[in-house]
């Protein structure tokens, strides 16, 4: 079968499409015939990071048919329709676990499938297993223009936010936002955050934050939790340092700062955050009311320039890849 490798080299990994052989799925395994994968930036990061170890087969997430299953295995059956969360999924099969497949209705295209599992179960995770989001809460989302924070805003909307407040450098981001669940936007490269937030809260700050930024907007966004308000990092596109944060801030109000990565989950915590986005948002799912936009589509052996395209940030919504 056709896979996209990432071989290690001494500038960051090299990217290859290649045949191996096909995977044969053990006794608590489903083997799934990927028909798209979606692309993330930790794809892209992963792919410049790999220096040294073995050559790996690129890709988290899939959509594609359930082909055969293994003897332990209840639940799934040849010829189901799935989406799920994996590893090696740049490829035209893949294996996964029966607790990380999620059921794609028939009406739902192989593309909008495969676009939904790594952000949406990023996005639940941040809000609601961290973030504890309530129905009637306010959220902000800052750097909201990429797929987890699209994600954020539609789950956060979907399940029953009073105020989703999102923030970006691009104005015409802001107004696709707005089309996605967004109250209220913040046009990062002209406007005072806090000032915005104050004021759309009444001066009572916001619940929860999903902070994709880190460093540059760190402290300012603790000033703009609410008493008991709860931030969650996930990303530091403005690095991973920052400077003098009001200690007695933090005490006074109550405050929950937290990091949320997949990268050192075992693999029931990543199993048992798959189950519960599973739980909350399938039903939003179906019901067409969480669906990133897909930006382009790139067949597999074109994924080196679905890369280049992704690491240029022109793009908003979802790359995927087609595996037919």
């Amino acid at each position: 079968m056709k896979a996209a490798r990432v071989w290690p080299g001494a500038d960051g990994g090299r990217l290859a499409i290649q045949d191996i052989a096909m995977p044969i799925p053990g006794d608590h395994e489903v083997l799934i015939r990927v028909r798209a994968s979606g692309i993330n930036l930790g794809e892209i990061k992963y792919l410049r990071e790999h220096r040294t170890g073995d050559p790996m087969t690129a890709g988290v997430e899939f959509a594609g048919e359930v082909v055969d299953v293994g003897d332990q295995v209840d639940g799934w059956r040849a010829g189901d329709r799935v989406m799920g969360h994996g590893r090696g999924c740049h490829a035209q099969y893949v294996v996964a676990s029966p607790l990380a497949l999620m059921s794609v209705p028939e009406d739902v295209s192989w593309v909008d499938a495969a676009a939904f599992p790594n952000v949406f179960i990023t996005a639940h995770d941040a809000l609601v297993s961290n973030g504890e989001l309530k129905a009637g809460e306010t959220v902000f989302i800052n750097g909201a223009s990429g797929g987890v924070g699209m994600a954020a805003t539609m789950t956060a909307k979907a399940l029953g936010a009073r105020l989703v407040i999102v923030s970006s450098r691009s104005a015409q981001k802001l107004e696709r936002l707005a089309g996605f669940g967004a109250d209220v936007g913040i046009d990062a490269s002209r406007e005072a955050q806090r000032e915005v937030i104050m004021a759309a809260t009444e001066g009572r700050g916001v619940d929860v934050i999903i902070d994709m930024i880190g460093g540059t907007v760190f402290e300012e966004n603790v000033s703009c939790l609410a008493v008991k308000g709860r931030l969650v990092n996930l990303a530091r596109l403005g690095g991973g340092q920052f400077g003098r944060t009001d200690i007695n801030l933090l005490w006074l109000n109550r405050l929950k700062l937290m990091g949320a990565t997949f990268r050192t989950r075992t693999e029931s915590e990543r199993l048992a955050c798959i189950q519960a986005c599973a739980r909350d948002l399938l039903s939003h799912f179906r019901a067409a009311r969480l669906r990133l936009p897909i930006d382009r589509t790139f067949p597999l052996d074109a994924i080196a320039d679905a890369y280049a395209y992704i690491a240029s940030s022109q793009h908003m919504g979802k790359i995927v890849l087609t595996a037919d």
